[in-house]
């Protein structure tokens, strides 16, 4: 019997606040780097695969269909946030975003040093809902459909990047300029 225990002084979680969604518009790949959304509150990486079902006389067989992804990102809205414009623009054109899905909590390590585990994903805008009452903040909920499955990598976040997605230590003593 395996004792289960002894892996679980060597097991740590990986908390909400270090998986960070970044995002570019395609078209944009050479001009901008990716950022955030502001006031991220939510993520959401879906997968799933249909199957059709025929039924033999010697039983059923599964055929399984293709994999689809999605992913949802939901905020507050940000006054001024142009990456939210951005990417209702993208809804209504069907122009396509690039996103990627960081891991802070991976670092890599040898010739990735300095960088994180992430997934790379192409996407079109499906959704976009905006969320206003009279007591709340308005809140936006994004879904991207995913095209094909991702691509699996290392992903450069900058400090401003890290800063932005999260909180980040800093120092009592003044910054440079």
């Amino acid at each position: 019997m395996i004792n289960l225990q002894l892996f679980a002084t060597d097991v740590e979680k990986v908390k909400g606040t270090q998986i960070i969604y970044l995002y570019r518009l395609l078209s944009e790949k050479s001009k901008e780097d990716a950022t955030h959304i502001a006031f991220s509150e939510e993520n959401e990486l879906s997968m799933k695969r249909d199957a059709d079902t025929t039924q033999t006389k010697d039983g059923p067989i599964r055929t399984p269909g293709t994999p689809e992804l999605e992913i949802t990102a939901k905020s507050i809205l940000a006054k001024g946030d142009t990456m939210i414009k951005k990417l209702k623009n993208a809804l209504l054109s069907g122009e396509i975003v690039e996103v990627w899905r960081v891991n802070l909590a991976e670092e890599g390590t040898d010739t990735n040093a300095g960088k994180y585990e992430a997934t790379y994903y192409q996407a079109n805008v499906t959704e976009l809902t905006e969320t206003s009452n009279a007591e709340d903040a308005c809140e936006v909920e994004i879904t991207f459909g995913v095209q094909g499955n991702g691509a699996d990598g290392y992903a450069t976040v900058s400090d401003a990047q890290k800063e932005a997605a999260s909180y980040v230590f800093k120092d009592t003593s003044k910054e440079a300029a």
